[in-house]
């Protein structure tokens, strides 16, 4: 199974927290979490970041600032719009974006 690098950015904690755990039950699949919306930028440009996941309580203008940077980045960064749905939606999402990786 290929690995993938998720970072997920919210302002939820506990919604933060079960897209930890959803994603990473995944083989391969590891998140880190984020509320801070200022240190993204920097995490993304240094980390290995496969995918950025967005999810509750951020703004529009940043949300679209986010998906701006990725597209312009020297690296294949994927950005996804989540705001629930449970974890067959969010494999959905992922596997669009990774059809190579469907079971």
């Amino acid at each position: 199974m290929e690995s993938l690098q998720f970072l997920v950015i919210g302002k939820n904690q506990e919604i933060l927290d079960t897209l930890k755990r959803i994603i990473e039950n995944n083989e391969g699949w590891k998140a880190e979490i984020e509320s801070d919306e200022n240190i993204c930028y920097d995490y993304i440009k240094e980390k290995q970041v496969d995918i950025v996941l967005l999810s509750s309580g951020l703004d529009e203008e940043f949300e679209s600032e986010m998906k701006t940077f990725c597209q312009n980045l020297d690296k294949d960064v994927k950005v996804i719009d989540h705001y629930g749905g449970g974890s067959g939606l969010l494999k959905n999402e992922v596997y669009a974006l990774f059809p190579n990786l469907q079971p």
